[in-house]
């Protein structure tokens, strides 16, 4: 199952190459936002996504790591 394997691994799923790169850009925003610039961006507009679909992975992405943090710091799930 595509899902299972994306929840698993992301890079090692079948992902056709456009989700590959809104992925790994999830990723690099994640774990080094500083890093990503305007090549970046330029890359994701290779794949076709446009500015509007840019500025939504780039929100979602930015959102849920925000509402993580925000969880993690008050404990939120934990004993």
């Amino acid at each position: 199952m595509l899902a299972a394997a994306i929840k698993s691994d992301y890079k090692t799923a079948e992902l056709v190459p456009a989700d590959r790169a809104m992925l790994d850009y999830a990723h690099r925003l994640t774990l080094d936002p500083a890093s990503l610039g305007r090549a970046d961006v330029e890359l994701l507009r290779d794949h076709g996504f446009d500015d509007q679909a840019i500025l939504q992975i780039n929100l979602i992405a930015s959102w849920f790591n925000y509402i993580n943090r925000v969880a993690d710091g008050l404990g939120v799930g934990r004993p």
